[in-house]
């Protein structure tokens, strides 16, 4: 002890190889501390603008290359077996492809604390936490002060259909069920599968986000093309999806009114998965989400979300996003805590 004393150098690197051989003998603890330093990460910086610029985004190359199979291999002289046939392909090729990539940059990183830190810094731009949040305030403050106009080209950069048509009311719902639903998506989902298995399992849950994102609809193009990508984005969601929801419901300020929706609506939504978030959120916030809306000229006439209730305004974004912040905080506190007990 009077050795450590006189040399406080030799004693700081006994705790850090302590720390060291504790992390990388529990890999999964190494990943879920990871998955804490991405978060973190990303709520002070994001991504900046300026790299963005420079370097695009891993989501954006990712879109390239799915851009560049279905241009390829989606033909429409195909039969729709054949066409479905090299969607799976290009979905195993794109996911194989992330996910390898992932162990590769995984297998090169030291053990110990060091290798935390930086596989949360390379699975910071896979976790959308302040983005998500910019984009729906963005939404918000035009909505407050009353400009339609300026609202409805924020939603239009987070949503699918057609802002023109939107009023107050649905562009509130509009922006309240992309921040629900994204947040399973494009937070929760990906810190799960990159707690279980670190990078591999981060940008490969990433890859098929996308995949889903882009190719995965039915439409005529892509309804034979996509049918894997959906299917495989529809089973990595389950449990994200489900958890996201219980997350709303515990840090909801109508707690029964969440729980009680989220079982009740949550199978109504044409998604196995987002009902469960935007169920809870809308009997968070007591309103009414989901119903019909215009997409590309066409009206999707989709079932009611807590349809007794009343229709979302304004304020009702700033109190979603405010579930949010708290949700996310005690995502963030969960992954510490587990980092080191």
């Amino acid at each position: 002890m009077g050795r450590d004393k006189a040399n406080p150098h030799l004693r700081s690197a006994r705790i850090l190889a302590h720390q060291d051989v504790v992390i990388s003998g529990r890999s999964d603890v190494g990943f879920v501390g990871a998955m804490a330093v991405a978060m973190a990460v990303d709520a002070l910086v994001g991504w900046p603008s300026a790299l963005f610029a420079r370097i695009g985004h891993p989501v954006t190359w990712l879109g390239a290359v799915i851009n560049a199979l279905d241009a390829r291999w989606n033909r429409t002289t195909d039969a729709p077996v054949l066409r479905r046939t090299a969607g799976l392909a290009a979905a195993l090729l794109v996911i194989g492809v992330a996910a390898g990539l992932g162990w590769a940059l995984q297998a090169t990183c030291l053990p110990g604390w060091r290798r935390m830190v930086l596989i949360g810094v390379v699975a910071w731009p896979f976790v959308a936490l302040r983005s998500l949040h910019d984009h729906v305030a963005a939404v918000a403050t035009p909505l407050q002060a009353g400009d339609l106009t300026g609202a409805r080209a924020a939603v239009g950069q987070i949503v699918g259909r057609d802002p023109a048509t939107l009023d107050e009311a649905g562009i509130a719902r509009a922006a309240i069920e992309s921040l629900a639903e994204n947040t399973s998506d494009g937070v929760v989902a990906p810190l799960f599968w990159g707690a279980l298995f670190g990078l591999p399992g981060i940008v490969g849950y990433k890859a098929i986000n996308t995949l889903d994102s882009m190719i995965g609809h039915r439409t005529e193009r892509h309804e034979a093309f996509g049918w894997a990508s959906a299917r495989i984005d529809d089973l990595v969601n389950l449990v994200p999806a489900r958890l996201t929801g219980l997350l709303f419901v515990l840090l909801a300020p109508r707690r029964r009114d969440a729980m009680a929706c989220m079982l009740r609506d949550a199978r109504r939504h044409r998604s196995i998965n987002a009902g469960w978030p935007e169920a809870a959120m809308a009997g968070a916030l007591g309103v009414r989400l989901s119903g019909p809306r215009v997409y590309h000229g066409g009206v999707a006439d989709e079932p009611w979300l807590n349809g007794a209730a009343r229709d979302p305004l304004a304020d009702d974004i700033v109190g979603g996003l405010a579930i949010y912040v708290r949700a996310m905080t005690v995502l963030a506190g969960c992954l510490a805590f587990l980092t080191f007990v």
